[in-house]
């Protein structure tokens, strides 16, 4: 069971002042920029705890702003020993002098009181240096557990003030732990916050797990699994640990993924040699078919909306990518490309596709508008595969398999994010062989 770290009491309030058409900013819709310049000072504590135990959460707060900050290839945290100016309190005034002085851009100031040995009140001011304004202010009260999730809402609040997007720091994501030799792997569900954190695993890896895919309110997760030598597909509730069987279905399963008002699944299962898309209503039980071919329809993913459907067929001889109505009509083809196209997933905002593309021999991670327009390659690899998007889409995530060693025994696989441009690919740290990564919503949204 999944222990819930939650807020006790938030208080997160926006401050914005009239300085809201400020000149500091990041466009991260356009070309690659150079990071911007923050400074972030430890924050001041007060309050009924030990001064050094105090000093110790709030540096740690630190330190997870400026990992979040530092891993979007977006900012850039200044050494410490270069700055000029220590903060006693969250009413000092910064000396935005001596801020410029060392190239600052933006100025990140905190404080951490402990209302009682179990309760914290963070405070928290974003300064724009050059202009000597306050961006904006929060304060928030959580629990002892609580202070890692709220550095990670910190590093959002900055993030969307500074570039005008939504931030994706405070989020979970869900993948497929792998262990085991070969021929005999164990695949378990295993959830873990963006960063690495809070590592757990879900199930204990006595049947085959595999595709999890995150409800849009966090509260459940879809994935397949193999009972007995039979597919089935399921939903985990993360908070209870319990799990249910959606249905058992003819022939294979494959995929299933949410609607985006959780009320649906939609997925592809095969029969009698060929495998067509159906769709769930998961409070009626009610299963309708959405495509009727003779070809392989897999990998269905909704558009943001619902009104939408990608998925890949090979149907016109070769794997590429098409979108339909959610009703099943009006087929298109958007992808035509070399090579073979799997896996679509529409981005949360909906201006983009993501894909897996095989060609050449190599594996590629790939973007494209919904009607197939402006196709980028942003990874590659011996196997790259399963991108799934950040809850603002500017990030995908997915997993890299190494090739196999001079023996023929596969490499191992990793988890992996870049953002839409292509730069910033950063590794994910996992305690075992990691696959099939799902990317949750914002926590803070829910």
């Amino acid at each position: 069971m999944i222990k819930k770290i939650f807020l006790v009491t938030l208080l997160f309030s926006l401050f914005l002042t009239g300085f809201a058409k400020a000149e500091l900013s990041i466009d991260i819709t356009g070309a690659r920029s150079e990071p911007m310049a923050v400074g972030l000072p430890e924050f001041s504590v007060s309050g009924q705890m030990a001064k050094e135990d105090a000093q110790e959460t709030a540096q740690k707060i630190v330190q997870v702003i400026e990992s979040d900050l530092t891993s979007s290839g977006l900012f850039k945290i200044l050494d410490s020993l270069a700055y000029l100016q220590s903060f006693k309190g969250i009413e000092d005034a910064p000396a935005f002098v001596d801020w410029q002085a060392i190239s600052a851009e933006a100025l990140i100031q905190g404080h951490v009181d402990y209302l009682s040995k179990k309760q914290i009140r963070i405070s928290v001011r974003l300064w724009d240096v050059y202009a000597a304004q306050e961006l904006y202010s929060a304060t928030m009260e959580v629990d002892e557990k609580g202070w890692r999730r709220a550095a990670h809402m910190i590093a959002d609040a900055v993030y969307k003030r500074i570039t005008g997007e939504d931030g994706y720091f405070d989020t979970r994501i869900v993948y497929i732990a792998e262990t085991g030799p070969a021929l005999n792997r164990i695949k378990r569900l295993a959830i873990m916050d963006q960063d690495g954190e809070n590592h757990q695993f879900l199930t204990d890896g006595l049947n085959l797990v595999l595709t999890p895919r995150f409800s849009p309110n966090m509260q459940q997760i879809t994935y397949m699994s193999y009972y007995k030598d039979t597919p089935r597909v399921y939903l985990f509730d993360i908070e209870s640990g319990r799990q249910q069987v959606v249905g058992d279905f003819p022939g294979m399963t494959f995929a299933p993924r949410f609607s985006p008002d959780g009320h649906k699944l939609i997925m592809s299962m095969a029969d009698n040699g060929k495998t067509d898309i159906f769709e769930m209503n998961l409070d009626t039980r009610v299963i309708r078919q959405l495509t009727r071919s003779s070809a392989i329809d897999t990998s269905p993913s909704y558009s943001p909306d619902g009104k939408q459907i990608v998925f890949n067929s090979d149907r016109s001889g070769a794997q590429q990518l098409y979108v339909m109505d959610a009703n099943g009509k009006n087929v298109k083809r958007i992808s035509f490309g070399n090579g073979r196209y799997a896996t679509p997933v529409w981005s949360p905002r909906g201006d983009y596709i993501a894909f897996t593309k095989m060609a050449g021999g190599r594996f590629y991670i790939g973007v494209m508008f919904p009607d197939g327009r402006g196709e980028r390659l942003i990874a590659e690899g011996y196997l790259v595969e399963a991108p799934t998007w950040s809850p603002n889409g500017r990030i995908l995530m997915y997993f890299r398999q190494d090739p196999p060693n001079r023996d023929g025994i596969p490499g191992a696989t990793k988890i992996y994010a870049v953002d839409i441009t292509g730069y910033n690919e950063r590794r994910l740290i996992t305690p075992v062989d990691a696959s099939d990564p799902a990317w949750s919503p914002l926590l803070s949204n829910r």
